[in-house]
């Protein structure tokens, strides 16, 4: 496993937009010299108490661990809005770091969010907000995008001071549109910059 510095960019996507914000954020992280983006994702949460899922999804990005969380220089969050909160399986994986919350591992380390919703008002800040609150009380330091990104002001899709967002649609699915993109990859680099500057 690298030695390297990482930015965790950690997401729960069911219909890939998410996902796809993920790469956006990762690309972002990639632009910053001392540090690399590392993507993963968990396991949906079955209501069938024998399901179980390998330990390697078929496609997409490995399931995270909680020792990858541990290790990391700083966190990106992503998740598919659940009215106007995070999806259950990225709350549940977060359940489980109550050890690393007694260790402080996760203090003075840089968070940041981004999420899809089907609808444009159909509560990205509130599915941004639901995801800052355990990463607070882990003693993260949550960091938005601020308005000095032009694409901020411009988007006439998704795109919030609390984070990168994306106006998924629901019968005609929308593509990324270049200035959610351009959010995506601002606050990946800006989460980066954060956590080399805050190593040092």
């Amino acid at each position: 496993m690298s030695e390297q510095p990482y930015i965790l960019v950690l997401y729960y996507s069911r219909g890939g937009h998410t996902a796809e914000m993920a790469l956006q954020v990762a690309r972002g992280v990639a632009r910053v010299n001392g540090i690399e983006a590392r993507v993963r994702t968990v396991p949906p949460v079955s209501p069938d108490t024998e399901a179980s899922v390998p330990p390697v999804p078929d496609e997409g990005a490995v399931y995270c661990t909680t020792e990858e969380l541990r290790h990391c220089a700083g966190l990106a969050l992503g998740s598919a809005t659940r009215f106007g909160n995070m999806a259950a399986p990225l709350k549940h994986f977060l359940d489980t770091t109550g050890d690393l919350w007694l260790n402080g591992a996760l203090v003075d380390k840089p968070a940041a969010l981004f999420t899809s919703t089907g609808s444009l008002h159909g509560g990205q800040e509130a599915t941004l907000l639901s995801m800052a609150i355990p990463l607070m009380h882990h003693g993260m330091l949550i960091t938005g995008v601020p308005y000095t990104e032009p694409a901020l002001s411009r988007t006439d899709a998704g795109g919030t001071p609390y984070g990168a967002s994306h106006w998924a649609g629901t019968d005609d699915p929308h593509a990324i549109t270049p200035d959610e993109s351009t959010i995506c990859q601002t606050l990946g680099e800006r989460l980066g910059r954060l956590a080399v500057r805050l190593s040092q």
